[in-house]
């Protein structure tokens, strides 16, 4: 009974963060109407730091000290990488597709694991990526024509496994609250170069969204965390694309934006994929997707 009480309260947890993260993704496409995607990521990662110097400051600075600072600095520029991507699909596409892009990252993790730390590929890992590659085609192409913005999103997610392939190596030295603190320095550091270039003075109402937007994000890492520590990541993990769902809604409610049946499709056979390679190989695909926390 204690067990089915952790799955569904881990569930309900991971629900919940994805709708902040829904709800962050939601913020950025309405920046970036008037806002270039720079100044976005350049506040996001600025909040993240903001947030994290009172942790940082109570347990020491010297905490902080790393003899692995090539990882953290491969894991920041592939991170904030992936979150240019993912904003500018965000903003030039309808806002289900870019939240559906950035849940591509399964797909690619096995592959550069494979290639980079010498895991072993399963027949079933296999197996989703054939699937998830369908599903992407179908939503590359949903009009006729190649989408190439969708494309932009797409390669976020390579740099996203990327980011959390190191992290995996990262986290066989470093404690969690030094990787954070590092990633979310470094991509302020990294994002503040773009985005001086392109500068706008935000509004009243602007600033409060990007405040909105450090909040949204932060709990849905802290609601994800949750829901991953009091339950297996193979049971809940599913509904990470639960952020489409949300992603949808916003989009027809504030935007107008419909799902064509090709759409709908291939986010089915990517979400499939997704929970095929999180469940097979068990060991391996139980630490992918412990490390779908990092987001």
């Amino acid at each position: 009974m204690i067990y089915k009480q952790n799955i569904l309260l881990g569930a309900l947890f991971i629900l919940l963060s994805e709708f902040m993260f829904a709800s962050m993704g939601a913020v950025v496409k309405q920046l970036t109407q008037s806002l270039p995607s720079e100044m976005a990521v350049f506040m996001r990662n600025l909040f993240g730091v903001a947030l994290l110097l009172p942790l940082v400051w109570g347990s020491g600075f010297v905490s902080l000290k790393t003899q692995v600072f090539h990882l953290h600095l491969l894991r920041s520029v592939a991170g904030v990488s992936a979150m240019y991507c993912f904003f500018y699909a965000l903003a030039n596409l309808p806002l289900a597709d870019g939240m559906l892009l950035k849940m591509t990252s399964p797909l690619f993790m096995p592959l550069i694991a494979w290639y980079w730390l010498s895991e072993p590929m399963y027949r079933t890992v296999l197996l989703a990526i054939g699937i998830g590659f369908v599903g992407v085609i179908l939503v590359l192409n949903p009009g006729g024509e190649f989408n190439q913005i969708a494309l932009i999103g797409l390669l976020g997610g390579v740099f996203a496994s990327l980011a959390k392939v190191s992290l995996r190596r990262l986290g066989k030295t470093e404690p969690s609250v030094r990787v954070v603190f590092y990633f979310a320095l470094l991509s302020s550091l990294i994002s503040a170069i773009p985005m001086g270039w392109n500068w706008q003075q935000p509004t009243v109402t602007e600033w409060w969204l990007f405040a909105l937007l450090g909040v949204f994000g932060t709990l849905g890492q802290l609601l994800l965390t949750r829901g991953y520590a009091i339950a297996t990541a193979a049971r809940v993990s599913p509904f990470t694309y639960t952020s489409v769902l949300f992603g949808a809604a916003y989009g027809y409610l504030f935007w107008g934006e419909t799902l064509s049946l090709q759409f709908i499709f291939g986010a089915l056979l990517i979400g499939l994929a997704g929970i095929i390679a999180l469940k097979g190989g068990r060991e391996i695909n139980e630490r992918l997707a412990n490390d779908a926390i990092s987001n």
